[in-house]
């Protein structure tokens, strides 16, 4: 009975060693590293259908309530420093996570950006903390397997396996872009948000981010790259500083393309390169098609200025561009937007000159005759309150607004003239 038992020990031990998968040995040697994200926001909550007596009686008509949150994260850093979506913290009051070991730890938002929609928490309990390894996106191949950790809708630990199902994907949602998205047909739930996307050497290649509701087994994540890049900046500053490269592009229509030699149904053509710029040390010239941007393929003017805001101050850039008749490729490195080209940008655009007053705004001090500002009736002591929907408080939030909104083509500002205030839409 005894040699029995011993035999079926070890029949059961080899089985489980023919089975153990490289799949089962990413998810062992990951999952410590991957949390739960909880959150606990307050927001306000109008009863309109109450009345005035309502009031009366029972008090405000507008309630005060904790709403909770829940998404994933990745620890990439073993004194407590996590990644996550910025949609799975934003506008959160408390911040905690869950860890593999079931220990409840709080933490603090370090950084966040909407735009690339990433977060870096750091946990305020005493590490060390197991740790995930932050790989690269640049050498991923269409087919390879992908894993996915984390906890959608609350089912934590939860494994998903699939394939690169394509790169450099772009989509929309809630009228922001976002772009160079690794598509994967590894399961992606709500909750999933915040969580690893891994090789099959348990790196992580992306941040997972989001999904088409309608459709099966699409899902997106945020490249490796591109999380170092965000991650680095948002540790060190707290903030994105946005990336100048110095060139103005426009689209290519069928009879442009014609002129220049392009048949292609891609590409941006470059119709400005500013003096000075990092597009200019780089050699970039009027005329050319900006094919690429790194190894992604550029649909048009609006794909490129999107793509380019994905990088960050003295990341390099790698594009491939078409001139006479060749493609060529060329490196740019972007700088950090320098602020004393603000006003000059503001003036050539709008036509407008701004001055800051205390605690109120931006002031119009003087509107160029013909600009665009005085075509709609702008005037000098008018008040900028508002552009593109971010308060202007200060020259810093002035500037800072004015360098996120370089690459629209369009701005809104919100007037103040009086005692009244209206907005309107420039051409930018």
């Amino acid at each position: 009975m005894t040699h029995a038992l011993v035999l079926t020990l070890s029949l059961v031990s080899g089985d489980l060693a023919s089975r153990r998968s490289p799949v089962v040995q990413v998810v062992d040697q990951v999952s410590p590293a991957v949390v739960y994200v909880g959150t606990v926001s307050v927001v306000e909550r109008s009863f309109r259908s109450r009345s005035v007596l309502d009031d009366l009686f029972y008090g405000p008509s507008d309630e005060r309530r904790a709403v909770e949150g829940l998404g994933s994260g990745v620890i990439i850093d073993a004194s407590g420093i996590v990644i996550t979506n910025d949609h799975v913290i934003r506008g959160a009051s408390e911040v905690h996570v869950v860890l593999a070991d079931g220990r409840q730890v709080d933490a603090e938002v370090i950084g966040a950006d909407a735009d690339a929609d990433l977060a870096v928490l750091k946990l305020v309990g005493k590490g060390p903390y197991p740790t995930a390894k932050l790989g690269t996106s640049s050498d991923l191949m269409i087919g390879e397997t992908t894993i996915a950790i984390g906890s959608p809708l609350g089912l934590k630990k939860t494994v998903t396996v699939g394939v690169v199902s394509a790169l450099g994907r772009t989509i929309r949602n809630e009228g922001r872009t976002f772009n160079d998205f690794i598509q994967t047909d590894a399961s992606i739930n709500p909750g999933n948000s915040g969580g690893p996307l891994l090789n099959i050497d348990g790196e992580i290649i992306g941040i997972n981010s989001a999904i088409i509701a309608s459709a099966q087994n699409i899902g997106f994540a945020i490249p490796a790259d591109k999380v170092r890049r965000i991650v680095s900046e948002l540790t060190q500053y707290g903030k994105v500083r946005p990336a100048w490269v110095g060139i103005d592009v426009q689209p290519i229509t069928p009879e442009l393309g014609k002129q220049i030699g392009w048949d292609r149904t891609y590409g941006a053509l470059v119709t400005n390169v500013e003096a000075g710029s990092p597009a200019e040390k780089a050699a970039l010239q009027r005329g050319d098609v900006v094919m690429q941007v790194g190894t992604t393929q550029v649909e048009n003017a609006d794909d490129f200025q999107s793509r380019v805001r994905g990088f960050t101050a003295k990341s390099p850039i790698r594009l491939q561009v078409f001139r006479a008749g060749a493609p060529i490729e060329t490196m740019v490195t972007p700088v950090e937007f320098p602020s004393e080209l603000v006003d000059a940008t503001v003036w050539e655009r709008l036509g407008v000159r701004l001055k800051p007053m205390q605690g109120v705004g931006m002031v119009i001090g003087a509107v160029r005759p013909g600009s665009v500002s005085a075509q709609v009736g702008l005037r000098p002591g008018d008040v900028i309150r508002k552009l593109n929907n971010k308060p202007v408080v200060n020259a810093s939030d002035y500037r800072e607004a004015v360098i996120q909104a370089r690459g629209s083509r369009s701005v809104l500002l919100l007037v103040v003239r009086g005692q009244r205030g209206y907005y309107v839409t420039l051409p930018f």
